[in-house]
């Protein structure tokens, strides 16, 4: 019989690609997971993992099982979490990854009503870019995290959250007509905030600007968004920016916004959790209350959009 463990063992190999990353990984010795690994290869009758000076890699048979073992450990954590609910009251700790897109505007209301129903839940908010919140869910440190869609990632299960439409934002003082969509093309060379280029945004933005004649005076790369909305307030940086970061400035005071048109820009972001392990019922319901928000503030720029 195999057990939990060794199927664990097993999952963790694939997923870091050494057995010296997986042993830390599940608080084990390296010659422990070893020892799991070759009995499933001996009961099973199959060679898992291909051993090389360069790490291990799965063999056909070594990706198959893993993918069953993924969905036995999730359905385990699942059926755990369902038994959990039926108490009627929710306890435990939610972990949650956000970027700063949406920690701006729709992090506060859907917290708030979340704390409010779940007196008991143990909360922590961690906010970060794609790259470091990608790593912690990896790494089982996060229930799931909200990031841009991106390459799929060993180890991660990925959903759609929402798609959101891109806008430029600039000073206030600027000469564009506020909430009224633009063609980027059309207008002079701009001096553009971007984020770093490990960010799967920055890729996105470029190709759009060199594929759309945009002329670009100058960027400036900077991975700090409050920092960057500041700057544009007060200067003649602008920056593109999704939707949901931007709906606080609908009201324009110190910066105007414009939805980037001709051809429009959408970025898509999505749910990212580890794929051996179902979302907690805190990490479902405070999702939940997430999506409701992201779907409300969709909503407004519907309405108020020229």
């Amino acid at each position: 019989m195999i057990s939990i463990r060794q199927m664990r063992s097993v999952v963790a190999v694939l997923e870091e690609g050494s057995f010296t990353r997986a042993a830390e990984r599940e608080n084990a010795t390296q010659s422990g997971i070893s020892q799991h690994v070759s009995a499933v290869e001996q009961q099973l009758g199959a060679t898992l993992f291909e051993r090389t000076s360069d790490g291990v890699k799965p063999t056909k048979a070594g990706q198959r099982y893993y993918r069953r073992c993924v969905e036995m450990l999730r359905t385990m954590e699942l059926a755990s979490a369902e038994v959990q609910a039926l108490s009627g009251e929710v306890a435990g700790t939610l972990r949650a990854g956000l970027m700063p897109a949406f920690t701006r505007a729709a992090l506060a209301p859907a917290l708030e009503r979340f704390c409010l129903a779940n007196p008991h839940v143990d909360v922590r908010i961690t906010e970060a870019y794609s790259g470091a919140l990608t790593d912690l869910v990896r790494a089982d440190e996060l229930d799931f995290a909200l990031v841009p869609a991106s390459e799929q990632v060993v180890g991660v299960k990925t959903s759609l959250l929402s798609r959101d439409r891109e806008m430029l934002v600039s000073g206030a003082n600027i000469y564009l007509d506020h909430l009224k969509p633009v063609r980027l093309a059309t207008l002079p060379p701009l001096k553009i905030i971007v984020p770093g280029a490990a960010n799967i945004r920055r890729r996105n933005l470029e190709t759009y600007f060199e594929t759309n004649n945009v002329r670009v005076e100058r960027l400036l790369e900077m991975d700090a968004m409050f920092g960057t909305l500041e700057l544009i307030a007060r200067s003649d940086w602008v920056a593109v920016l999704p939707g949901i970061i931007t709906i606080s400035d609908s009201v324009r005071e110190t910066r105007c916004v414009n939805p980037i048109a001709d051809p429009e820009l959408h970025s898509e972001f999505v749910i990212i959790e580890p794929a051996r392990r179902a979302l907690s019922t805190p990490a479902a319901l405070f999702l939940d209350q997430i999506r409701r928000e992201i779907q409300e503030i969709a909503e407004q720029w519907r309405q108020i959009a020229i």
